[in-house]
């Protein structure tokens, strides 16, 4: 799953679809705060705050020292259930307020994926890459922080040694033959082995667990209560504190929210039907485009074309860019994130260079469709990509299914899932994982309110799903952008309705009179 910071980046990569034990804790209980438990050491340490950067190749602490920010550690049980054992570093970042008369409180912004989120703070300063106007006003109230979750980024990080072409090769597979899908497996199996040896860690790598560490910074910031942002996964992790620690929540805001039933092994499983109309729309689009890219003037030609790709590819493996592509990657380099006029311009180009080599004729890849094979053929182990800590995560969310029931899962759809289905309903490393879950997912389902935006043709955050989540919250509000084929709005495109709605109830704790619809620019 992706992180909104990794959607704004995805011309340069490939989209990734890409989970403590409390003793009598049930799913969907709440909890009492998390210091209750917890010996003197964990609930009354000092987070020391120093410069955020540790070096000149170190760019997330360069965005955030210009930000203004200061970073800091503190521990955390491995295991809340055993909070006197095994501590791990949480890391953190922090802006203060910069109108301290009228400080609001503090705002934790977590940028999804699950991935290292420390750099929350400088999408409320700078926007996204430094793309959208900053959100001034609650950057001037709020004191702004980060977290990089447990085994991400600068906390604690969990690696297991998977090279970035091995993992693509089962987490971008769509395989639809027997063969294809035993090949899947055997690769599966290889991952997995290699985390055996982080086999003490692997069960607290869960959300509920994620979430405890959260309740524990807010004890050590001397919050009562903390207010929330979160995109993508992040509204997963917003959804379970609110259920854990509903009275240590004031706003929450959850942009582009995950059906709470998803998160973990079967995260995307449902995806396929959105995706499909994320490519439909930008089928639309280029078939209005004059010909630009020559592959029709409808978008059920470009459609056609595009699906020629697949078949071409089926009975002959093409070569482009020194990267040899099968049927099964077909899939994985057709995914869509944005639908601004941008981005289509160049998915098309890249679109055109895969058909025209499909076809046997003389193709370069343009520099994106480049940057993406290159990761294909990447045999390197790549840390920041964090790919071990992420099946972990998902694999302690929630239990895998059994290794036939996926392919069954994908034959039993194919024909109402011809081109995503393979890549949705496949299988990951969590059917073969060392540990299972050590306790049940949490059940969303409290009225605390909240405010929900999303788009309305999400291909990644299906609406079912965000519709889902609203259900779980009735006094939640859910305003959609409509018509629109992206993941993540708040900072990511303009629209007055979207932004004066989530600075009005940051701000000033006020949520729309009821749900709605928003347009995708300013009016």
């Amino acid at each position: 799953m992706q992180s909104i910071k990794s959607a704004a980046r995805a011309r340069a990569a490939v989209p990734l679809l890409t989970a403590i034990l409390l003793a009598g804790c049930g799913a969907g209980t709440r909890e009492t705060p998390v210091e209750h438990g917890l010996p003197a050491r964990l609930q009354e340490q000092e987070i020391t705050w120093h410069d955020c950067r540790t070096g000149p190749q170190d760019t997330t602490g360069e965005r955030l020292a210009a930000a203004g920010a200061q970073c800091g550690e503190f521990r955390a049980p491995l295991n809340y259930g055993d909070p006197g054992g095994a501590t791990i570093s949480i890391a953190v970042a922090r802006r203060l307020a910069t109108d301290s008369a009228h400080r609001l409180g503090t705002l934790v912004v977590n940028t999804g994926g699950p991935g290292p989120s420390r750099d929350g703070v400088t999408m409320i300063v700078d926007g996204p890459e430094g793309g959208h106007p900053a959100a001034t006003a609650i950057a001037e109230r709020f004191d702004l922080v980060g977290m990089d979750p447990r085994f991400f980024g600068a906390s604690s990080p969990l690696e297991c040694g998977w090279g970035t072409r091995e993992y693509l090769g089962i987490a971008q597979a769509a395989p639809v033959e027997r063969a294809d899908f035993d090949r899947m497996v055997t690769v599966a199996r290889e991952l997995a082995a290699r985390c055996e040896p982080s086999r003490a860690l692997l069960p607290f790598a869960s959300t509920r667990t994620i979430a405890r560490d959260l309740d524990l910074l807010r004890v050590l910031l001397r919050e009562s209560r903390i207010s929330y942002l979160g995109w993508s996964w992040g509204t997963y992790l917003g959804a379970v504190y609110t259920q854990l620690f509903g009275d240590r929540v004031d706003r929450v805001v959850l942009d582009s929210a995950l059906d709470p039933r998803a998160p973990g092994p079967d995260l995307t499983r449902d995806t396929a039907t959105a995706t499909a109309a994320a490519l439909s729309d930008w089928a639309r689009w280029a078939a209005l485009r004059d010909g630009e890219f020559d592959l029709g003037t409808t978008r059920d030609a470009v459609l056609d074309a595009v699906g020629g790709i697949a078949r071409a590819v089926s009975v002959r493996p093409v070569t482009i860019g020194g990267v040899t592509i099968t049927a099964d990657m077909v899939p994985g380099l057709l995914l869509t994130v944005d639908d601004s006029d941008a981005y289509y311009e160049v998915f098309g180009r890249q679109v055109r260079a895969l058909y025209d080599a499909a076809l046997g004729r003389s193709s370069d890849p343009t520099p994106e469709l480049e940057a993406k094979l290159g990761l294909y053929a990447d045999q390197s182990v790549s840390p920041e990509f964090g790919f071990s800590a992420t099946v972990a995560n998902q694999c302690a969310d929630r239990t895998a299914r059994g290794v036939e029931d996926y392919f069954t899962d994908i034959r039993d759809h194919l024909a109402a899932e011809p081109v995503f289905g393979p890549l949705a309903r496949h299988l990951t490393p969590c059917a073969v994982w060392p540990v299972g879950p050590v306790e049940p997912a949490t059940v969303i389902g409290n009225s605390r309110p909240a405010l929900l935006i999303g788009a309305s043709g999400d291909p990644v955050a299906p609406v079912a799903g965000q519709r889902a989540l609203r259900q779980a919250l009735p006094e939640a509000r859910i305003l959609l952008m409509e018509a629109a084929f992206r993941h993540g709005v708040y900072l990511a495109e303009p629209s007055t309705c979207i932004d004066s709605a989530v600075e009005a109830y940051l701000l000033n704790g006020v949520l729309p009179g009821g749900d709605g619809t928003c347009r995708r620019v300013a009016d």
